[in-house]
């Protein structure tokens, strides 16, 4: 409400980008629900828009994180099938 509508915007959009990856979060989406409510409300009166740009972001950095452990887990459980699909082949 009192911060700088641009800003606002961006806040706003990276709180529902990082709400849907928590869904899949190992720990399980409400966990990361919960978390992800505290972490932006504790931050609620900063004002100052420098520091705004760099909370924003942190939390983009955490977004990516976030996609690169998904991107790595999918990676991981495809490369599984595929050599048990080639082992069973084999015997």
């Amino acid at each position: 409400r009192t911060m700088a509508n641009p800003l606002r915007a961006e806040v706003v959009r990276l709180y529902k980008n990082l709400l849907y990856l928590g869904r899949e979060y190992p720990k399980g989406g409400d966990y990361f629900r919960d978390r992800l409510r505290a972490a932006f409300a504790k931050n609620r009166s900063v004002q100052d828009p420098e520091q705004i740009k760099e909370m924003i972001a942190r939390g983009e950095y955490v977004a990516r994180e976030l996609e690169a452990l998904y991107y790595l887990r999918k990676y991981r459980a495809m490369k599984q099938r595929y050599y048990e699909d080639i082992k069973k082949d084999k015997l």
